[in-house]
């Protein structure tokens, strides 16, 4: 979460250079390249059933693609504020579905932990933005943002229901090939009138740090720390998003911290602290 953290900054970046879903494109094929070599030299052609398949492709479909869509779509509907406070709510919805899902008791510190974590995320969310900038509510613009939250509240979930089955490196490589293939069409459609030679060549580092760290590293750290934690701890631990963004955002673009993230840094670090003292977190 923190390495993703830092994809909001880069990408504050890249789209100043790249449309949108082109970016995405390039990213997943540039992990799809260095993922599939190494999958099989390490593992061979593993062989996936028709159900294995499905889960990674629904995982890619829902965490990947229509995630971004759904975002940006939202995005363009309503404000960054509102986004911010839904998207916060992402450790009660995966929390949720965990529940119902997984079948994963809610104990009492995972309560308080969800509920620290959710304030802390929306503090962290909104704190750049004031009162001032509120605009007239979009429902449509909001409830695009909620379906991508739950999206990747589900992206979480089948992560975590296939992690007994497939390995970190067969996982992250499938999403990564899927992802290719999902975006595919409109990345044509947004590479036609494109001038690739005007790219310079430290931003065509921006979409390798994507590929790279972003997608081929992140993915399998997530798929791996899915296999020992449960689900409701992993929407927990995406709490950590903002406070890597914050931080970095102050070092590279000189973006100033408010008191507000100060305030929902804390918060969050209290909820992974309760989280800690579980006795037992394999689900």
């Amino acid at each position: 979460m923190s390495i993703v953290g830092s994809s909001v900054v880069a990408g504050k970046l890249v789209v100043q250079s790249f449309p949108i879903f082109l970016a995405n494109e390039l990213r997943f094929l540039v992990a799809a390249i260095i993922l599939i070599p190494l999958w099989i030299k390490i593992e061979g052609f593993s062989t996936l059933n028709r159900k294995e398949l499905v889960a990674v492709f629904l995982q890619a479909l829902l965490g990947v693609f229509l995630f971004n869509i759904l975002m940006l779509h939202g995005l363009s509907k309503t404000t960054a504020m509102e986004a911010g406070i839904i998207t916060g709510t992402l450790p009660v919805c995966t929390a949720i579905l965990s529940y119902f899902i997984l079948k994963e008791k809610l104990t009492r510190n995972m309560g308080i932990s969800i509920l620290l974590a959710v304030v802390g995320a929306i503090f962290m969310n909104i704190a750049n933005y004031s009162a001032t900038n509120h605009y007239s509510t979009s429902l449509l613009g909001n409830l695009f943002i909620l379906g991508a939250v739950f999206c990747e509240s589900l992206f979480i979930i089948i992560g975590k229901l296939i992690s007994y089955r497939m390995s970190a490196l067969t996982v992250s490589t499938m999403v990564s090939l899927f992802g290719v293939i999902l975006f595919f069409p409109l990345a044509v459609a947004e590479s036609r009138y494109f001038e690739f030679e005007e790219i310079s060549a430290a931003e065509w580092g921006l979409v390798l740090y994507f590929g790279i760290v972003v997608t081929v590293i992140a993915f399998l750290l997530m798929q791996q720390g899915l296999a020992v934690i449960s689900a409701s701890w992993a929407g927990v631990l995406t709490s950590l998003l903002p406070i890597s963004s914050m931080i970095l955002s102050s070092i590279l673009l000189d973006e100033k911290i408010t008191i507000l993230q100060v305030g929902g840094f804390f918060l969050i670090i209290a909820a992974i602290y309760l989280l800690s003292k579980q006795k037992e977190i394999r689900n």
